[in-house]
């Protein structure tokens, strides 16, 4: 609940920096501070991202990745962030299997796992990250019994440093504990890596050895990948796919928008409107009932907040739906979407923009559903 209070306050603070940037030139002397507002905005809206990510309630954006890909993508940066002190050796698996994750996130993980090595090792050493398939036989010796037997593929992420002691091995995932000193770290780095991996279908164990060093295991579930998949992935290969950054984000079509948050109502109703779009907006469900009355249905798209009193975005789909069987909605929620799917008809579509969104996040998430 806090989170997602928060996240109404950050997407307004976000939202109106755009707005200001529209009209200012970069020359213009206020322009670095509205930059500044931004980016101070950014910041805090990645903290509730670790603190949602350690309840499993972040908003993921799973897709098919390979493995190899992702940490060649990040090598580079890990070597800048262990600093001239601390070697990287990468050791990739052959043939790695697909799996399903927030690239992002999964990138997030791997980093936190490194910075904390590295803060292990403060006279130096070396990191060792080892990638693997592991079939569904395969005995490990970190494995608990309640890991079902399947196909994975695991990650290793091995330090020379001190080492964890016995005694507060089993506190190393909880959300604010840290042996670092004050000003030094927030305690969410471990409780970030165990909230993805999970969110994500896998699990995380740590083997440790005082004077000798820690490997952290991720096991992450092989995916299979359906025959859509395997299309959409031919079809962004192409080279002529368009440029999504020079994409054109105005519209003449009709939008109801539902926000309960006044502060968020108002920027998002501006953006749109400033896009060319013809804007109703309503504070609760019941309000929104009675503006499609009103406008005798005659809308294209709602954008709906999901939690809301009286009635929630779920809730009052479920009512558009009998007059519209037809309606796009997206939902806009601070929430992973997995946390408030199950509440709607199975089978149901939508789209999804998560909190905090920016200006063009907005106008991008609608251009899209109303494209399709």
């Amino acid at each position: 609940g806090i989170a997602h209070d928060f996240n109404n306050v950050l997407t307004a603070i976000i939202g109106f920096s755009d707005l200001l940037l529209a009209s200012h030139r970069p020359t213009d002397p206020s322009f670095q501070d509205i930059m500044n507002i931004k980016q101070n905005a950014n910041r805090a809206a990645a903290l509730v991202r670790q603190l949602l990510a350690f309840s499993r309630r972040q908003t993921l954006r799973p897709e098919v990745i390979q493995l190899g890909d992702t940490l060649a993508d990040l090598h580079m940066l890990l070597g800048r962030l262990l600093g001239e002190k601390v070697s990287l050796e990468v050791v990739h698996g052959r043939d790695l299997w697909p799996i399903k994750a927030d690239t992002s996130q999964l990138e997030q993980v791997i980093v936190n796992l490194a910075v904390n090595a590295r803060d292990a090792m403060p006279q130096g050493g070396k990191v060792t990250i080892v990638t693997r398939n592991v079939g569904a036989g395969e005995k490990l010796a970190f494995k608990t019994m309640g890991m079902p037997a399947a196909d994975y593929v695991l990650i290793e992420v091995t330090d020379t440093g001190t080492g964890i002691p016995p005694e507060i091995i089993e506190n190393i995932f909880e959300p604010f504990f840290t042996t670092k000193p004050v000003g030094q770290g927030t305690g969410l780095g471990l409780s970030t890596v165990y909230g993805i991996v999970k969110q994500t279908g896998g699990f995380v164990y740590c083997s440790s050895e005082v004077g000798r060093g820690t490997t952290f295991h991720i096991l992450l579930p092989r995916h299979a990948e359906t025959a859509e998949e395997i299309a959409k992935a031919a079809e962004n290969a192409k080279p002529d796919a368009p440029a999504a950054s020079g994409a054109d984000l105005t519209g003449s079509a009709t939008i109801l928008l539902v926000e309960d948050e006044e502060a968020v109502r108002a920027f998002a109703s501006r953006a749109l409107a400033s896009r060319g779009y013809t804007v109703h907006e309503a504070g609760t469900g019941q309000e929104a009932l009675a503006v499609m009355e009103e406008t005798g249905g005659e809308v294209d798209l709602v954008v709906s907040d999901v939690v809301m009193p009286e009635m929630d975005g779920p809730s009052l789909l479920r009512e558009l739906r009998r007059t519209r069987p037809d309606l796009k909605i997206i939902f806009v929620s601070g929430y992973a979407e997995d946390a408030f799917a199950k509440n709607l008809p199975e089978g149901e579509q939508f789209h999804f923009l998560p909190k905090p969104f920016t200006l063009k996040a907005l106008a991008t998430a609608v251009k899209e559903a109303l494209g399709r």
